[in-house]
């Protein structure tokens, strides 16, 4: 007691006589709250650090689309054939599924930060391997660098805008993806056309890109609190929650047949569209590409407050009705006809892509988000990445192109009336469980 009094009586004497110590403590105060000098107190606000996540992910896609439009320089330099292409484009796929298996899930363990940390030095790496290449050796080696690199990347970067602002997180994820896959190709396209060094200055422009995000990762703070497991995580195992299995079973036959045509976009469509124009255009080979990802993106701000089922349905029936258009383009020899086809394709591949994601992504934890999302992009890229091989090999050994062209687009149809079927059915057994109850 005798102790508190005294005390008191010091604080009171010093309220009495304040020194310039004390001044100075009241001009600190009336600053705002001190702060320490650590790494935190130069975070990013949450805001910048969406964007920047955002960011990342358009970087990301648009380098996995920037050699898309190179792949005719490349033909021409090294004398390759389209199997070769889509295989090139295959290393990437199957590598990226490779670390979707694999690295999907550290960054629930590690945290955010430094899987992106990494994965943007990969990338960068990946990018001088692109630039200096001297044969399709290099090329693959890049493409599986790459790859490895986006597959870590993809679930942490679309993982932490959800931490971030769910809601929100949920629409960049599938915005995103396309808005990066459009810029790449067709910024690629024009640089190939119409500057010097075509096949090294795309990629050295996405390295300082790509160093500058680095820089804003190491400011931003972390959105998870990292738990143990990140070795045991390294371990593939695909393993769904129960809370989403209903959810990822409804959406995964769309996400196969809406990347399947992307893929077909990105590997052989640049030699459709230069064959369909009669032009040997760069622009032309990017601009196909460019069509059906930009419109992608743009469907998933036009629908994004729309019921998650009712994009699915949207997103299957442009689909169909866009491929079926190209397939008449294609018979009718119309480059017109086509790039109209493409587009409305797109708006079936963007909302196809957004419906999927929102169906599976808000019912999610936080520890799962990035394990999950993993494997949704494991269906994407398998999607992507098989069906687009076997067309490059039925091009060199079968019908060529333009037939095999045709195929793939009624095989696309196909896949995306099985996904229709699946979701009538499904809605079907929802509405006999609930007239029974």
């Amino acid at each position: 007691m005798t102790e508190q009094t005294g005390l008191l009586n010091a604080r009171n004497h010093m309220r009495k006589q304040p020194t310039m110590r004390d001044h100075d403590r009241t001009a600190a105060l009336s600053a705002g709250p001190a702060r320490p000098n650590t790494g935190k107190s130069r975070a990013l606000p949450p805001r910048v650090a969406f964007y920047l996540l955002a960011s990342i992910i358009v970087s990301f896609l648009a380098a996995s689309s920037a050699p898309t439009p190179l792949y005719a320089v490349y033909q021409a330099e090294w004398g390759f054939t389209p199997l070769t292409t889509t295989v090139v484009f295959g290393v990437y796929a199957i590598a990226v599924l490779v670390a979707l298996l694999t690295l999907g899930r550290l960054s629930d363990h590690l945290g955010r930060r430094p899987v992106l940390l990494v994965a943007l030095a990969a990338q960068a790496g990946a990018m001088v391997l692109f630039a200096t290449a001297p044969g399709v050796p290099e090329l693959m080696i890049g493409r599986v660098v790459q790859g490895l690199s986006a597959g870590a990347a993809l679930g942490a970067v679309g993982a932490g805008m959800l931490d971030i602002d769910r809601p929100r997180g949920t629409i960049a994820n599938s915005f995103t993806p396309g808005l990066g896959t459009a810029t790449g190709s067709l910024a690629s396209a024009f640089l190939v056309q119409y500057l010097p060094a075509p096949t090294h200055l795309v990629y050295l422009a996405l390295v300082v890109v790509m160093a500058v995000q680095a820089v804003g990762v190491a400011l931003m703070r972390e959105t998870l609190t990292p738990e143990p497991g990140a070795l045991a995580s390294l371990v593939p195992v695909i393993k769904l929650p129960r809370t989403v299995r209903r959810a990822v079973l409804n959406a995964a036959p769309v996400l196969f047949a809406v990347w399947a045509l992307a893929g077909f976009y990105a590997s052989l469509g640049p030699a459709l569209a230069r064959t369909l124009t009669h032009s040997t255009s760069a622009v032309y080979g990017g601009l196909a590409l460019f069509v059906l990802a930009g419109v992608g993106a743009a469907a998933t701000l036009v629908l994004h407050s729309a019921p998650p089922r009712r994009v699915m349905f949207t997103g299957i029936g442009t689909l169909v009705a866009g491929v079926a258009l190209t397939l008449v383009a294609i018979g009718d020899g119309s480059p017109a006809l086509f790039f109209f086809g493409s587009a409305i394709a797109g708006f079936g591949f963007g909302s196809g892509f957004q419906g999927g994601i929102r169906t599976v992504m808000p019912l999610t934890a936080a520890h799962e988000r990035s394990g999950v999302l993993s494997l949704l992009y494991v269906v994407c890229y398998l999607g992507m990445g098989v069906p687009s091989v076997v067309a490059g090999y039925l091009v060199v050994h079968a019908g060529g192109l333009l037939s095999t062209a045709r195929e793939y687009g009624a095989a696309v149809i196909a896949l995306a009336l099985l996904a229709l079927v699946g979701l009538l059915s499904e809605r079907r057994g929802v509405s006999q469980n609930a007239a029974i109850g």
